[in-house]
């Protein structure tokens, strides 16, 4: 089985109200997602809102993660950047700090040429000997990472292991597993949308890294197992609740304080603050976030 693998939560960072970081809540939220039983855990992602933050407050927040985590599970290190130079340097620091793998996002405000995007992960791939990750987004980077283009890298670059794919389209993951894994079985093929999770293991795929994983880890986990375990009727009735989840990205953008309301909700006492640009939920919305949650299944329905 590949060491990135089934479900790999993307962790959010959590603050206190001055926006520094919260080490005991942030250990509470490991703790409680390491018991639900998660193959690994991704640190500094879109959710974890690395976009927002300073190079010094993302190699705080590895540290801490990688520390606290003590190789219990995987963890992978966001540290893609529209800046390669930091990119090398944050990809430098995991690899130092003692991460098991890095997760680069391509750079997300000009479009690159083809020879300059591949130049970018190469400076990466060049720095460590880290497994690293692509993270394919492009709706945030505006551009596409084609199975083609993943392929040549993975030529190059053993070490290139795995990648994200945060797409709508099941066609591109299904593309990916064909052109890359089929190549290369070794490379993980993990989907970013909760509700392409079974369809992405049953096309091949090796599992996710979604945001449900963050306050439901008990679907994703669930689904995972049993589709593991060849019980597809308990697999699918899991999916049913997850395919609900997606509407909570919808509340807002960015979708990082849902995700901190969602994590409050089902039980766990954190700080819901979020770096701005991003702002905090309203009641109004707060009422939604519990209303969709308690849809799939996660809350329990109050009774009228």
């Amino acid at each position: 089985m590949n060491k990135f693998s089934g479900i790999i939560p993307p962790v959010s960072t959590i603050f206190d109200k001055e926006g520094r970081l919260s080490e005991v809540e942030m250990g509470h939220l490991i703790d409680k997602l390491i018991d639900a039983g998660v193959n690994g855990l991704l640190f500094l992602g879109t959710g974890g809102e690395f976009s927002q933050m300073s190079t010094e407050e993302r190699m705080e927040t590895a540290e801490f993660a990688v520390g606290y985590v003590n190789k219990r599970v995987p963890v992978l290190i966001g540290t893609g950047s529209t800046n390669a130079r930091e990119a090398v340097s944050l990809s430098k620091h995991a690899q130092k700090i003692g991460a098991d793998g890095v997760m680069v996002i391509n750079p997300y405000y000009w479009s690159l040429t083809e020879e300059n995007l591949f130049g970018y992960f190469s400076d990466i791939a060049e720095a460590v000997d880290l497994p690293i990750l692509l993270y394919n987004f492009p709706n945030l980077t505006g551009q596409d990472l084609s199975p083609e283009f993943v392929a040549r890298l993975v030529d190059h670059y053993p070490h290139i292991v795995g990648i994200k794919e945060t797409v709508d389209s099941i066609g591109h993951i299904r593309d990916m597993i064909l052109q890359v894994k089929g190549k290369h079985p070794q490379f993980s093929v993990l989907c970013g949308y909760d509700d392409h999770l079974l369809n992405t293991l049953q096309l091949g795929g090796d599992g996710t890294i979604s945001a449900s994983g963050n306050f439901a880890p008990q679907l994703s986990v669930g689904i995972y197992r049993s589709y593991i375990d060849g019980d597809i009727t308990e697999a699918t009735s899991l999916y049913k609740q997850l395919a609900i989840l997606p509407q909570l990205y919808k509340l807002d953008s960015p979708f990082v304080n849902v995700i901190k309301e969602a994590i409050k909700l089902c039980g766990l006492n954190i700080s819901t603050y979020v770096l701005p640009p991003s702002t905090p939920l309203s009641q109004e919305k707060q009422e939604q976030v519990k209303a969709i949650l308690t849809e799939a299944g996660v809350l329990p329905a109050v009774k009228k």
